[in-house]
């Protein structure tokens, strides 16, 4: 079959569920037998989110080739359970920048670079960079909202390409907003009419629109918004509020969207959804049972900043049958003299990632007390390497033990940058990222958690644990389960005599999915789960 390209552009405001429209449409798709891509282009200058503080546009999700990307790909990747790639993700900054790369280069031979056709045929490449794969179905999100002036060159370019391919293999869906009047008790089609005006006069015309709104939209509504905006009434659909984000799909699905994607496309329309209704009944009947985990970070104000963290203590949850309450605590102002009370009534922990010595100090307390009073622990990427740290200072009795990151000056670098990562600095990178291979130690936490002996996990840091310490270490009960293949990279440590203390250099929460949890988040909740069975017997 031909390839089919379905572009979702968002109006009125931004935060209307673009990204969960788009990945629940890919979900729905997949059902139906089809090879789905979901890819996003951000209108933001930034060549990535890599340098981006979090409360900017939440947390940086990571494929496995390494590409640093918008955390609605982690959206996409839970709801199809497809792996992405560099290619799902494009910014202002990465096509600008590739375009005046070639421009040094000569390629244009002398040519005037100009946004037509120079910008738009960039932006075009990375849309049929999948037409050489085996992927049925391209689904393409436009970051930003119609009307602003940075994403002029992705609509004028997915406009292009309407004109490029055959009627049939292009589909524009615009995702908009239907505001309630609480004091008129109605809701408002206006802001939807202009949307849909201004997205028309760039020469798009939408095939279905999907309205957010707060109250049901009536059959009425529906009829004016499909006669002021030019569509059919049963292309109008309402996307409503739900419980559990993963009803979503369904939620669509009854709304018609995939059906009528189907018949405009010209693709057969036979969904098979048992697998996730299975999934949801599960979630349904999962039962509340007072689990409470604390992830303890840095960037608490937005919870977008632990998204996929927070998304992967749910899948663990409903993997034990249960539902979890997650809290995010504020590590810089935890101390050693208010932690015991900071952690009152949490049945697990877990210090998530992050860059910078912000509350370092409050993770390090957090650690020490959870190792101590054995309360089931997961530390990820700086939240490993400060149980490194914390243990070198509290087991070890290097008092002044710390991570160059944050003092470099320390006589105990137990985390270090290695000469390989300052090489790869000077050639112009600076982390390791992307997918790498672990091997897991017999007869360790870790290889009981995974049930094999080989492992890839996604990464994303600068610093690594120095095993100069490695000995040591494991001498007095720290040990490396998890390294890489030639031994020479620690991945995972974990803490012996403990009923679940275990840290990882990578970020397990990239690859869990609400369909297939990752084990170490499974496990988790399932010692948080006896811990509080034991508090309550006692």
């Amino acid at each position: 079959m031909e390839k089919k390209y379905i572009f979702i552009t968002g109006g009125v405001v931004s935060g209307l569920g673009k990204g969960i429209t788009a990945a629940s449409l890919g979900r729905l798709l997949k059902n139906r037998g089809y090879k789905v891509a979901n890819q996003k282009f951000d209108p933001y200058i930034n060549v990535d989110p890599g340098t981006m503080s979090p409360y900017e546009h939440g947390e940086v999700f990571v494929t496995d080739d390494g590409a640093e990307t918008d955390l609605d790909l982690g959206h996409y990747e839970r709801f199809t359970d497809e792996n992405l790639s560099q290619y799902s993700s494009a910014t202002t900054g990465r096509i600008y920048s590739e375009v005046i790369e070639r421009e040094r280069r000569g390629d244009y031979l002398g040519k005037t670079v100009q946004v037509i056709p120079h910008i738009t045929n960039a932006i075009k490449e990375k849309v049929y960079k999948f037409e050489s794969t085996e992927v049925d179905i391209v689904i393409t999100e436009i970051g930003g909202t119609v009307g602003d002036i940075e994403s002029l060159p992705f609509l004028e370019a997915i406009r292009q390409i309407g004109i490029e391919k055959e009627e049939k293999d292009v589909l524009y869906i615009h995702v908009t907003l239907l505001p309630y009047i609480y004091g008129s008790n109605e809701l408002k089609s206006k802001p939807t009419q202009h949307s849909v005006k201004e997205l028309q006069s760039l020469g798009i015309k939408p095939d279905i629109l999907v309205c957010r709104a707060e109250q049901e939209i009536g059959e009425s509504l529906k009829q004016k918004i499909a006669l002021f905006c030019n569509v059919r009434k049963q292309d109008v659909i309402q996307n409503k509020t739900v419980d559990v984000l993963y009803e979503v799909p369904m939620m669509l699905e009854k709304e018609g969207l995939a059906h009528r994607v189907c018949e405009k496309l010209q693709l057969n329309d036979c969904p098979n959804h048992k697998n996730w209704e299975t999934m949801l009944d599960n979630m349904e009947h999962a039962k509340n049972k007072g689990i409470r985990i604390a992830i303890v970070g840095k960037y608490i104000q937005l919870e977008d900043c632990y998204l996929s963290v927070i998304e992967s203590i749910k899948h663990g949850g409903f993997a034990n049958g249960i539902q979890v309450e997650i809290n995010l605590l504020d590590s810089e102002k935890i101390t050693k003299q208010n932690v015991k009370e900071s952690l009152k009534g949490y049945q697990a922990v877990i210090v998530p990632g992050g860059f910078g010595g912000r509350g370092i100090q409050g993770k390090i307390e957090t650690i020490h007390y959870v190792r101590e009073n054995k309360i089931p622990f997961l530390g990820i990427c700086l939240g490993m390497q400060m149980a490194v740290v914390e243990f070198a200072r509290n087991v070890l009795g290097y008092t002044d033990a710390a991570s160059e990151e944050f003092d470099e000056a320390t006589s105990h670098p137990v985390i270090h940058i290695m000469q390989e990562q300052i090489n790869l600095t000077k050639k112009g990178g600076t982390m390791r990222l992307g997918s790498y291979p672990c091997h897991l130690l017999e007869n360790s936490l870790a290889k009981k958690v995974y049930g094999k002996e080989e492992i890839s996990e996604r990464h994303r840091h600068r610093f690594e644990y120095n095993t100069k310490y490695q000995e040591e270490m494991e001498k007095h009960g720290l040990i490396c389960s998890g390294t890489s293949p030639d031994g020479k990279l620690i991945e995972i440590v974990e803490l012996q005599n403990h009923p679940y203390f275990i840290a990882c250099q990578f970020h397990p929460e990239f690859q869990s999915r609400p369909d297939r949890p990752h084990p170490l988040f499974v496990n988790l909740v399932k010692a948080a789960l006896t811990l509080k069975e034991t508090e309550e017997e006692m």
